[in-house]
């Protein structure tokens, strides 16, 4: 039987249709490649930087309105069971306790110390309470008159009622008159050790808080009040050295010292202002952080005003701020240290002290608390 052979002719097609890529195909599908790569890479960045821009942005929100919730509620209850009586607002305190020594207090609601050139303000407040544990589940804030002098070397004060006073209270003896001055009269701090005879409260020297006389001259004379703080509030609250946390330091009775705790980072700013009535009308007619001088002045305060600046977490490879934001306090009252900002006034609330403050997020809270225990005061 005959055998066919393929021409080399008829092998050509074959050849021809095993052939490799050539470089120019290699080349275009790269170039395609790369275009893809580039897209999808644009397209993650641009996704990656939103997603860093809503969570820094929920960061911000969640602290800056824990924080000012925080701030609100205290200063709400600042001054109660204390300032009953409008006569006693302002009183210098000295208070001594043997671990930490003589503590210098004034006898008011809320007391801002000013940062000073746009750095941070403390806020300091204060007001009678009653330690959780304590067995006495009935706290009675009405002020105890003096019915009798008290003398340097009372151990006790005699008063018309000792109602709701226990062992372990602080008392503040406010002096019957009430020109205070903190080199000649002034309030001093006690600490209850027991009550007798119904009506006589002692503070025995054998507590830490009262091993030191702290009356002024005239002592405590008949008529003089006594207020009950209970376990005494005396907190503060202030940026860390770092100025991007928030903490609060409170008064330990136990051993006279301040606890610090951090409470919510990456808080950058806190300002504050007395919201004060100047004429006497009962509306807040003016903003400052001017520290009332005496007891006429604090009578004025009716409010305070305070903002905060809450920071990102997350660092942007840009810089995404620009300018130091702007606290807009209105036009209708007038704000210390305010200047026109369009139809508005602004405070600058400077931030550009934090390291790479440019390439992070912030948002502004403010705030404007009424002193509410203020108006319950008594002719």
């Amino acid at each position: 039987m005959a055998r066919i052979h393929k021409t080399d002719a008829a092998r050509a097609p074959a050849r021809r249709l095993a052939r490799g890529v050539t470089l120019i195909e290699l080349m275009i599908g790269l170039l395609l490649g790369m275009v893809v790569v580039l897209v999808v890479a644009q397209v993650l960045s641009f996704a990656e930087g939103q997603r860093r821009a809503t969570t820094g942005g929920s960061d911000a929100q969640v602290n800056g309105a824990l924080a000012l919730y925080t701030l609100q509620r205290e200063i709400q209850m600042a001054g109660y069971g204390l300032i009953s009586d409008r006569v006693v607002l302002g009183c210098p305190i000295r208070a001594q306790h043997t671990a930490t020594g003589l503590q210098n207090w004034v006898l008011a609601p809320v007391i801002i110390t000013d940062g000073a050139n746009g750095a941070p303000d403390t806020i300091t407040v204060m007001s009678a309470d009653r330690d959780a544990s304590s067995t006495n589940t009935t706290f009675y804030t009405v002020p105890m008159q003096v019915s009798l002098d008290h003398t340097p070397a009372s151990t006790f004060f005699t008063v018309r009622s000792a109602l709701g006073v226990q062992a372990g209270d602080m008392v503040i003896a406010v002096p019957f008159n009430t020109d205070f001055d903190p080199a000649t009269n002034w309030c001093s701090a006690y600490r209850v050790t027991g009550i007798q005879n119904t009506n006589q409260i002692v503070h025995a020297a054998a507590d830490p808080w009262n091993t030191v006389v702290l009356a002024p001259a005239g002592d405590y004379l008949a008529g003089s009040q006594l207020l009950n703080a209970g376990s005494l509030l005396r907190r503060t609250f202030a940026l860390s050295a770092d100025g991007l946390t928030l903490q609060q330091s409170t008064l330990l009775l136990n051993n006279g010292t301040m606890q610090s705790q951090d409470l919510f980072p990456q808080i950058v700013n806190l300002q504050a202002f007395y919201g004060r009535d100047t004429n006497g009308d009962g509306v807040v007619d003016k903003y400052d952080n001017t520290t009332p001088a005496n007891n006429a002045a604090w009578r004025q305060v009716l409010a305070v005003r305070l903002a905060l600046v809450a920071r990102s977490a997350a660092y942007q490879k840009e810089e995404v701020t620009k300018a130091q934001p702007l606290w807009d306090v209105g036009s209708g009252v007038d704000v210390n240290g305010s200047a026109d900002c369009g139809t508005s006034k602004c405070i600058t609330l400077k931030i550009d002290g934090v390291a790479d403050w440019k390439h992070y997020r912030y948002a502004v809270y403010d705030v404007i608390v009424p002193l509410r225990n203020r108006f319950w005061w008594s002719n």
